[in-house]
């Protein structure tokens, strides 16, 4: 069972997202909290497995709150999907590189809603395929915060900076084995082994390495 936190504002945003997400037989809403201070409140009594956390909330707002769960050991298995209104919101791109996992828009349909909060909460997240691309490219232009990115990607094997690289382009695990022919168990080991080889703390990361590593190259 995927146990999820709602963090929002607004109570009919967090009522339509539990309504879709209850519906669900192996999701269940655990909490919702108003603003980031009842968010990190509840995180640390429940330890969902996600956070579905909006960015833009009274008094500690989603980014703090991330940047707080993400630097706590305790919560080091919370995974955080930011909820923004735009797609290329100014403060995505501080939540990603405090620690959140990935982003939805609020319009988001609901079978892309649950889809994700699966994904997140398998570590495969991620940063919706039809923005990556711009996402990175604007994310990575960036001043980087001291020591995110690793020294060299020497540590990984030839076939897992291929599946890296293709990771950093925004293909899913299922993807990334129809273009090397390779079963998705082995590519999504692959991926995990990069990871871990990385010390990524999550997929976003490693797409974020990637680009700052210099393996793969922002688009023009």
């Amino acid at each position: 069972m995927i146990r999820v936190l709602l963090a929002d504002d607004q109570p009919l945003v967090r009522a339509g997202f539990a309504m879709i997400l209850d519906a669900e037989d192996d999701i269940e809403v655990v909490g919702q909290a108003d603003d980031g201070a009842a968010a990190l409140e509840l995180v640390t009594a429940l330890k969902p497995d996600v956070v579905l956390m909006d960015i833009r909330m009274p008094g500690v707002d989603g980014l703090e709150a991330t940047r707080r769960i993400a630097g706590n050991d305790a919560l080091a298995d919370v995974r955080i999907l930011i909820l923004t209104t735009f797609e290329l919101d100014e403060y995505v791109f501080e939540a990603l590189r405090a620690g959140a996992g990935g982003f939805l828009v609020k319009h988001t349909h609901p079978g892309d809603l649950v889809r994700a909060v699966r994904e997140v909460a398998r570590g495969e997240a991620l940063l919706s395929p039809s923005v990556t691309r711009r996402l990175i490219a604007e994310f990575v232009a960036r001043p980087a915060r001291p020591g995110l990115a690793p020294a060299s990607m020497a540590v990984l094997t030839e076939r897992e900076r291929e599946v890296v690289a293709l990771a950093a382009q925004g293909l899913t695990n299922d993807e990334i084995a129809a273009e090397l022919f390779l079963s998705p168990a082995t590519a999504r080991t692959h991926v995990s082994r990069a990871m871990v080889k990385l010390q990524a703390r999550d997929r976003a990361q490693l797409v974020v390495f990637a680009y700052q590593s210099g393996l793969v190259r922002p688009p023009s």
